[in-house]
């Protein structure tokens, strides 16, 4: 019996610099979603990608001094750098210059041109090149301004193609008003009483102005506007009218688009009268959420209040950021980011809720029984409320996950964790591990803890993946059963379970030293954003302050012993998401060396590479392996990068 099918979507990505923070809600929360459909027994197809179109793209490739193509290439690459850091399992990555989806835009844009609707004219109107859209004067802020983004609009006119609106209004307000295709309601008022009470506007949907684009195939110097073209990912993606995929009739419709409210009238207006034009169904659900603001501002690299993810992560872990983040946003609502919120949340739900009850639980079965609970068992009352609240949440769980409320779901989960929690001041193993005659009940006490953090941890596994098999292997669970299935019950585990001791998932944090660290780093990060601006406005180029090190001698750094080495081998270190293990051979018969670039850079990549080694640095031990010196590698505005050596230089050789 075949599975059934679950397609969920992020809009495509703008490339118009490196990702923050900001950009990893919407991804994380899809990715979230992703894993519990499949964990739930779903063939969930879940895709991603980035929109490479557009004026914008073609300027700021142009002050680089690089194609276009060039440009979102590298951005690219950051991006999906990032998705793997934070461990976004997509199983389908578009970008818009792919021959494919053009194949598929040029097609859709001929039927609709066929159809009559799509006709030639000429617009003259305000444009705003950031957000790539057009307004009319009366839907500009009371500045004059793009309402999406607040920046200036220029006045635009040329010839265009225009894609007729007001014959799918009636219909479009229907399905906003109507049915429960947007979530939250809130917002489909919104657009109902914005865009379509006053009546919708044709859309210009060609540009003669910029080259950068898919080509309008039967009238030469027109490129497809953004919105038709990066809204036709959704089916272009799954092989509607390209060769490249065959599974559009399996997917679609698409059971959950999830886009930021600033996007939302393209998603929740555009995109259906173009399904609607084309006679094909329209996507199931559209669930819009806010911003995650610093301050009360959108982040904005300009403003200089983003948050960098990989440098968040290096402090904290991935989980603990994507569980801060979706547990802060509620669907539809803004999300306020600040240093205070998302430590003082690490430490109460992840340090000292869950991770404090893995820890305690785990370090007590250790204690009284050595690690192995025994076969007797005696229960009582406070046993059954226990397992009440736990399957509750389960339910609760399932249903919040329905409706796309992610924060729900957690919160919920941390009922049962709360509860699980009192139940260990109400029983108190302590007290009962004193008493011989006491044991059976002790053993009952420590077992349901061990169930509770089961299902717990298996609900929780989607939304912090890379830490709930370190909870399994300490409460003795084989990740062969933290199924969905067995979240729903209790008694799975063996009544003589073995736990094994491990690390603290999540150590607290000094909240006072870690809010001042990162203000810090969050006011240089102003400051150098400010410099740039500034030296933008007078047309120049802002140097990046560099500070460097106390002088040393020549005596001094004749200490460090520099040498070429080839990487033969290199592995992941096991429970470490930023550890690599290479093996080099460096011209003295070969050494290991453990280097924290996980994140950046997969095993294969650096096999056969020749890097720079400091050879003579004393050794360590990282999570357990040793580590005979350490590798070169330089930090960018992309990330870190290793030194790699020409392949002419021989190992062993100096460096100086």
């Amino acid at each position: 019996m075949s599975k059934k099918s679950f397609y969920i979507t992020t809009p495509i990505y703008y490339p118009s610099g490196n990702p923050h923070i900001g950009h990893c809600y919407t991804t994380v929360a899809c990715d979230s979603i992703a894993r519990y459909r499949r964990m739930q027994g779903y063939d969930v197809m879940f895709l991603t990608g980035t929109d490479e179109h557009g004026l914008k793209i073609e300027q700021k490739a142009a002050e680089k001094g690089v194609t276009p193509k060039e440009y979102v290439d590298e951005i690219v690459e950051t991006f999906k750098k990032l998705w793997k850091y934070m461990n976004i399992d997509y199983d389908r990555y578009i970008r818009t210059t792919d021959d494919y989806h053009i194949e598929t835009v040029q097609k859709i844009f001929k039927a609709l041109y066929d159809k009559g609707y799509i006709y030639k004219g000429e617009y003259s109107g305000k444009y705003c090149t950031p957000c790539e859209s057009f307004w009319t004067e009366s839907q500009l802020d009371e500045n004059g301004c793009c309402p999406e983004c607040g920046r200036p609009v220029t006045e635009a006119k040329e010839e265009a193609y225009f894609f007729k609106m007001s014959p799918f209004a009636e219909r479009i307000e229907k399905l906003l008003t109507e049915t429960d295709f947007l979530q939250p309601k809130t917002r489909a008022v919104e657009l109902v009483n914005n865009f379509i009470k006053p009546g919708l506007e044709d859309l210009c949907v060609s540009r003669t102005t910029f080259k950068w684009g898919i080509p309008v195939t039967f009238d030469e110097g027109h490129v497809v506007y953004v919105w038709i073209d990066a809204l036709s990912n959704y089916i272009s993606a799954l092989g509607f009218w390209n060769e490249q995929y065959g599974d559009f009739d399996k997917y679609w419709p698409a059971d959950t688009h999830m886009v930021a409210k600033d996007i939302m009238r393209f998603h929740a207006i555009i995109w259906p009268a173009m399904l609607m034009a084309l006679e094909l169904p329209l996507p199931k659900h559209l669930a819009v959420h806010g911003w995650i603001t610093f301050n009360g501002q959108k982040m904005s690299k300009s403003l200089g209040n983003v948050v960098d993810p990989f440098v968040l992560g290096e402090r904290y872990g991935c989980d603990a950021i994507r569980y801060h983040i979706l547990r802060e946003m509620a669907l539809g609502a803004d999300s306020s980011f600040s240093n205070e919120i998302m430590i003082n949340r690490i430490n109460s739900d992840l340090a000292n809720g869950f991770g404090n009850l893995v820890s305690r639980t785990v370090a007590m079965v250790d204690k009284y029984f050595g690690g192995t609970l025994p076969s007797e068992r005696e229960a009582d009352g406070l046993d059954n409320d226990l397992r009440s609240v736990v399957l509750n949440a389960v339910a609760e769980v399932d249903k919040a996950m329905d409706e796309t409320k992610i924060k729900t779901a957690l919160e919920e989960l941390f009922k049962a964790v709360d509860r699980a929690n009192k139940y260990i001041d109400e029983t108190t193993p302590w007290v009962l591990g004193k008493d011989e005659s006491k044991k059976a009940r002790l053993a009952s006490v420590l077992y349901n803890l061990l169930e509770t953090i089961r299902i717990v941890s298996t609900l929780l596994s989607p939304f912090m993946p890379a830490t709930m098999p370190e909870v399994w292997e300490q409460i003795g669970l084989d990740a062969a059963d933290a199924t969905y299935e067995n979240a729903c019950r209790f008694d799975v585990l063996p009544l003589n379970v073995t736990v094994k001791k491990g690390r603290v998932l999540f150590p607290r944090i000094d909240a006072e030293k870690e809010i001042e660290e990162l203000n810090e780093l969050i006011r240089k990060q102003a400051e150098e954003a400010q410099a740039k601006l500034s030296a933008a406005e007078k047309g120049e180029t802002a140097e990046e302050k560099i500070e460097l090190a106390p002088e040393i001698t020549i005596d001094d750094f004749a200490k460090v012993e520099i040498r070429v080495a080839q990487v033969k081998e290199c592995e992941k270190v096991k429970k470490s998401d930023k550890l690599l293990c290479l093996q080099l051979d460096d011209g003295m018969g070969g050494r290991q060396v453990v280097s924290g670039i996980a994140q950046y850079y997969k095993p294969e990549e650096l096999i056969g590479k020749k890097v720079q080694l400091i050879a003579n640095l004393k050794p360590v031990k990282l999570r357990g392996v040793e580590s005979c010196g350490m590798i070169c590698a330089a930090d960018t505005p992309d990330g870190v990068k290793v030194v790699f050596v020409d392949d002419s230089v021989p190992v062993g050789s100096k460096i100086r």
